[in-house]
């Protein structure tokens, strides 16, 4: 896979990873919006597993389904996130970074591998956003998720100066 220019803006090093994110983000499931904003952050609301056909990631990971699979459930969610910012702002190149995540892994009682899993989405954001992408995080393992989704994961991100 092709290294993009560090200082490249986010769209850039979309195509240079050779990476096209969904053609709109998944609509909300509830009464909430999927991003927010308030001053120079942009809060995304939980994302899930949900392939551009509408098709839901769904199991319980430790279970029925393997770390390895959460993990690019995970990195799913990340894209689903930054289409849902891409349709808040109309684009990526106006994000300064990542400043925060939290994942949610419908596990197993037993499961203790919820990093790995949520790394999944770290790894893709820091990918796009370089230094900028490497963010504060929590991960943790909970008894169900809406629809039986395999992963949820929220997203805080800073807006640059010339951000719309």
């Amino acid at each position: 896979m092709p290294v993009p220019d560090r200082d490249a803006p986010p769209s850039r090093r979309l195509a240079a990873l050779g990476i096209d994110l969904p053609p709109a983000a998944p609509a909300p499931i509830g009464a909430f919006c999927n991003v927010r904003r308030t001053g120079n952050l942009l809060y995304v609301s939980g994302q899930g597993p949900v392939q551009a056909d509408g098709t839901l990631m769904r199991g319980k990971v430790g279970a029925d389904v393997s770390a390895e699979a959460a993990r690019e459930h995970a990195r799913l969610v990340a894209l689903n996130i930054l289409g849902a910012l891409r349709d808040a702002l109309g684009g990526l190149d106006g994000v300064r970074g990542v400043v925060k995540l939290l994942g949610l892994v419908n596990a197993s009682p037993d499961f203790e591998r919820h990093p790995y899993v949520i790394d999944g989405a770290s790894l893709l954001l820091a990918d796009v956003f370089g230094e900028a992408g490497i963010h504060a995080r929590s991960a943790f393992g909970v008894a169900s998720l809406p629809n039986n989704i395999t992963v949820e994961i929220e997203a805080i991100f800073e807006l640059g100066e010339t951000a719309p």
